[in-house]
């Protein structure tokens, strides 16, 4: 099974809303607030920035834009490995949360090199 724009679209606005529930669940701890703000900062920008890249002027502004999308979802991975060790959290919510983000990593990282390629193919042609 592809993994669609429209998949990818709902997948990346629920991690965006399960990483809000997750963090909204964390004990109450300035190191919590802190981290918390800027998970909700990472995980919620790569969905919103996916659809922007559906509004790019050009595939150098798409290709751009995936990056972005990349490095988003790479430090919500940072900030959610972060708030375990820290908070020392055995769960399996948490830890599908988590695998999620670097999964949402890898596709970003992974359709960036493809669109990267396909464009200098197409120069080449």
């Amino acid at each position: 099974m592809s993994i669609t724009p429209e998949i990818l679209k709902k997948r990346t606005f629920e991690f965006a809303l399960k990483t809000l529930r997750t963090i909204d669940g964390l004990k109450k701890s300035y190191a919590n607030e802190i981290m918390g703000k800027q998970v909700m900062r990472s995980a919620t920008s790569v969905g919103a920035n996916y659809r922007a890249a559906f509004k790019a002027k050009s595939t150098a502004d798409f290709i751009n834009k995936l990056k972005i999308v990349e490095e988003e979802s790479d430090e919500s991975v940072y900030w959610l490995e972060l708030i375990k060790e820290h908070n020392q959290i055995q769960d399996e919510h948490f830890e599908r949360l988590l695998q999620e983000s670097k999964e949402l990593e890898k596709i970003f990282a992974a359709s960036a090199i493809t669109a990267k390629n396909n464009k200098y193919k197409s120069l080449q042609s």
